[in-house]
């Protein structure tokens, strides 16, 4: 994937979460919930795309 389809990839998300944010109307707490949903996953594609998520799944926690 190159640069500019991955900005907007990132534009499009956040106009989209924008838009939602904005115009639906619902309470504080979700849209606080929304939008970490929302964040997390953007955060996980974006390592999976960028190809740190092989590396993250090489790591061991303990035995």
């Amino acid at each position: 994937m190159d640069l500019i389809s991955l900005i907007v990839v990132l534009v499009v998300v956040g106009v989209l979460l924008w838009l939602i944010n904005t115009y639906i109307p619902m309470d504080s707490k979700i849209k606080q919930i929304l939008n970490m949903v929302v964040v997390v996953a953007v955060v996980v594609w974006l390592l999976n795309v960028l190809g740190l998520m092989n590396s993250i799944r090489g790591v061991r926690v303990g035995r």
